[in-house]
Order: C-alpha cells, then sequence, then structure tokens
C-alpha cells in the first residue's frame, strides 16, 4: 500500500487571514478584524474589557484589513499553488463578505462573485476548493446584536448562509467544512465563536452553550449538503493533538482521559450523533443546563459529517502534578515534553505523535480521515541573492508526512489528503504577526504592516513540488 492514486495534496489559508480588503465591496466587519496584531493577542482575546472596547471603537494596528492583499493577488497566488501542483486549495468564505452583518435581508452580490472567481480559477489550475464555511470569522454584526453563538439565533441565520453559498458553488465546490477547530470554542470563545465571555474556563455554561449551538448548525449544515449537492462531501474540523501521561502514575493516565474528552467531545458529537454519557455525567456535575430544542436531538443524528478534518502541530503531556512547570507556547497546558524539540514559538515538534494520532482517531470514529493543517511557524531569511533557505521547513514537512504514510501503508488508516497550514506566508491566526511564516511563498511585509507584497519561492517550494510529483514517494 501507498498513498492513493487519488490522494489530495496541497496548502491551507483562512479568509481572515490572508484575503485583506477588509471593507472592500461591501464586506462587513469580522470578528478576527477587531483584534490588534502582537505577542498580546492572546491576552487581548481574553480581555472582555479589550474586546469591548474594539467592537465600539477600533483604534490601532489590525494586521488581517490588508493581510497579504490575497483578495487583488489570488490568480497569482493560485498559479504559484498550481506549479507546486496542489490537488486541492482549502480556503474560508468570510461569512460577512456575503452577510456584512450576518443577518441582512439580502445577500452582497459582490462578495458572491469574488467566489465564484476564486473557485473558477482554482479549478481553472485543477485544484478542488475544499471550502470551510467559518473560519474564525463570524459577522462582528452578530456579536454586537446577539453576542454571537452564544445566542440560538444564530443557527437559523448561519442555515440561510450555508444554504446560499451551497446552491452558489454546488457546481464548483465538492469538499466542504463546517467550523475551524470547534472545539477551540472551549477557550477562544470570541476567535471561535463571536462571544464575548469572561473567564471562559469558569462560565461554563456559557462556553458549552455556545458550543451546542454550533452543534446544531454545524449538523444543519450537513443536512442542507446532502439536499442540494448530493455528491460533495462534509467534514467537521477540530484542533487535535496526541495526549500523553506524563509520567505512569495512575493520576497521569487518567487526566490524559480526562483532557482526550475535552478536547474530542464535539467530534465525538459530530461523527456519531449524540453526546456521550461522559459529556452528560459532567455537565450534571458542573451545573449545566443547556438551553436546547426538541428537535435538536434529531438534528444532530441526522447531520453526522463524511470525514473528520483536523489540524496537528505539536503534541501535548497531562500531568496530575501542579508542581510541574507548563509550556507556554503550547496551545493547551501542560508539562513541556523533555523528549521533544520545540519551535521558536514553544510548540513542541512530534512526528510520531501525528502517526499515533491518526491511528487514534480512525480506531475511535472509523471514518475517512484528512489533515488540512499541519507546518512549522518559523522566521525565514531573504539572503542578498534573494532566496530563503528554509531546510528547517522541509525537515518538519518530510518528517510529518513519513509519518502519516506509515500510518496509511503499515496501519490501514484511511487519509483522504493533507493540506501544510499556510502554503503562502500570511498572518499568524495565534499572534497576528506576519513574522511567524509558514509558507512555500514568501510575501514582503513585516509585522508593522511594511513591505512591497512581493511573492517569491522559497527552498521547501521545489521540494514540495516533487513530493506532490511522486505522490508522497520522494520526501
Amino acid at each position: 500500500m501507498s498513498f492513493p492514486k487519488h490522494f489530495l495534496w496541497g496548502g491551507a489559508v483562512a479568509a481572515n487571514q490572508c484575503e485583506g480588503a477588509y471593507l472592500t465591496d461591501g464586506k462587513g466587519l469580522s470578528c478576527a478584524d477587531v483584534l490588534h496584531g502582537g505577542k498580546s493577542k492572546m491576552a487581548e482575546m481574553a480581555d472582555s474589557q479589550a474586546l469591548r472596547k474594539n467592537i465600539e471603537k477600533p483604534e490601532g494596528v489590525f494586521p488581517s484589513h490588508e493581510a497579504i492583499d490575497f483578495y487583488h493577488r489570488y490568480k497569482e497566488d493560485l498559479a504559484l499553488f498550481g506549479e507546486m501542483g496542489f490537488k486541492v486549495f482549502r480556503t474560508s468564505i468570510a461569512w460577512s463578505r456575503i452577510f456584512p452583518n450576518g443577518d441582512d435581508a439580502q445577500p452582497n452580490e459582490a462578495g458572491l462573485r469574488f467566489y465564484d472567481d476564486l473557485f473558477d480559477e482554482c479549478r481553472k489550475h485543477g485544484m478542488e476548493p475544499l471550502v470551510t464555511l467559518s473560519h474564525y470569522e463570524s459577522p462582528l454584526g452578530l456579536t454586537k446584536k446577539y453576542n454571537g453563538w452564544e445566542s440560538r439565533e444564530l443557527i437559523p441565520l448561519f442555515e440561510r448562509y450555508v444554504r446560499l453559498v451551497l446552491e452558489r458553488y454546488k457546481d464548483k465546490v465538492k469538499y466542504w467544512l463546517t467550523f475551524n477547530e470547534i472545539n477551540c470554542t472551549m477557550f477562544a470563545p470570541f476567535l471561535s465563536a463571536g462571544a464575548i465571555i469572561e473567564n471562559p474556563g469558569q462560565n461554563l455554561q456559557r462556553v458549552y452553550q455556545c458550543a451546542h449551538n454550533q452543534l446544531v448548525a454545524s449538523a444543519l449544515a450537513v443536512k442542507a449538503c446532502r439536499e442540494i449537492a448530493p455528491d460533495a462531501k462534509i467534514g467537521n474540523m477540530i484542533a487535535a493533538m496526541m495526549i500523553y501521561p506524563y509520567s505512569c502514575r495512575p493520576e497521569d493516565m487518567w487526566l490524559k482521559t480526562e483532557t482526550e474528552r475535552k478536547t474530542y467531545f464535539l467530534s465525538d458529537v459530530q461523527l456519531r450523533g449524540y453526546y456521550p454519557e461522559y459529556m452528560k455525567c459532567f455537565f450534571k456535575k458542573h451545573g449545566i443546563t443547556l438551553k436546547t430544542s426538541p428537535e435538536d436531538e434529531g438534528i444532530l443524528r441526522e447531520g453526522t459529517v463524511d470525514f473528520l478534518s483536523f489540524s496537528y502541530y505539536m503534541s501535548m503531556t497531562a500531568s496530575a502534578d501542579p508542581e510541574l512547570a507548563t509550556s507556554g507556547g503550547n496551545l493547551f497546558s501542560g508539562p513541556k515534553n523533555p523528549y521533544l524539540p520545540s519551535s521558536e514559538w514553544g510548540w513542541q515538534i512530534d512526528p510520531l505523535g501525528l502517526r499515533t494520532l491518526l491511528n487514534f482517531l480512525y480506531d475511535r470514529y472509523q471514518k475517512p480521515l484528512f489533515i488540512v493543517e499541519n507546518g512549522l511557524g518559523a522566521k525565514d531569511t531573504v539572503e542578498a541573492d534573494g532566496s530563503i533557505n528554509d531546510g528547517y521547513r522541509i525537515d518538519y514537512l518530510r518528517e510529518h508526512i513519513k509519518a502519516m504514510k506509515a500510518a496509511v501503508e503499515e496501519d490501514g488508516v484511511d487519509l483522504w489528503g493533507y493540506t501544510t497550514w499556510g502554503c503562502i506566508d500570511l498572518i499568524s491566526a495565534s499572534t497576528g504577526e506576519m513574522s511567524k511564516r509558514y509558507g512555500f511563498v514568501y510575501v514582503d511585509k513585516d509585522d508593522e504592516g511594511k513591505g512591497t507584497l512581493n511573492r517569491s519561492r522559497k527552498k521547501s517550494f521545489s521540494w514540495y513540488r516533487e513530493v506532490i510529483a511522486s505522490n508522497g514517494e520522494k520526501v
């Protein structure tokens, strides 16, 4: 066995991190448009007062407003991806480009035409669009009016938006995702759910209400896809990582189990169609009573996804010892794994963890898998001759591709495709910086927003082109 001939190699971006043109052609503000750049971005998202100030009177530098101007340069960028041989290109539709406030009476035709042209250009270069319906870019108007996904009012609004774009693009898009990293709602509700919630770790009732409303909306999107585009495939998307017990202490192993449940309960619902018993017990223990509709149970049961997609950047450890230090760079808390190296941003690098995770997820769900984000954020240097020698990125990706190849060939995992994150440099979601680069294509722009925006190929560009041409045999 090896990668199947139809394996989908490609790259991934998100509208709010690359498009720019934040108010062009009738687009409305999204939540991403009021988040500043810089290392304080994560703290800002957790500061309810700062968020309310940003919403009422945005001041300062907001990198997403221009980003890398993909909105005006997408033809140039897609040509570069086509040169690499991409079979698939993952992007998202900015909801506020279609409905500027989220609940407008009529859609914005200019926004719809942009994605018509974008998807046509993808297919011109032999790439299937893989489209995320909601990728950290809820319309800001829905935050102001309803506090985002904390309100059930967003469910019919999202369904209306989804049905519109499915009808519009059903002949152009074969692969869809509902919510990007839906499990990040649990610790970053503003970014992921457009909701301002003070101390989300303590306000569990409100956070889990956001998640439930998104689950119902996701299931309705699946139902709509099967009605409108029955030949298309629609999946969910989670932030995934392998979780190890820090030691063989039973307490560490139990904490690993609890952490896995917190990480994967949303995908449990999306792939199985019901809340697992452990979550019902968790809700009871913490006094959580979700506001539901009598139809929700049936909607969830009927709206299970066709496949599971996920991001993988790192693994993490679980320790019950409160004295152990945590790794500040990792997305989730947990002691640093002493057996693993770390990136410049403290994210621990674990290729074998990807193979282990692929087996874990395939055993758990027995549904096809799709890796839609994986990559190394690093500072790249442009040499005097204009070259960018990012061998460290090649090393990172090579080892992860070897790991997923082993999972397919030796373990029998059903893996549909692989899209590296940030195939072109873009605005980092976690820091709002340009200096944290992931791409095969360098974009001349710095953290202060200065630069020509010119594109140039890195060393990894030709390497990935050969990987794709050989269907993963030459890494």
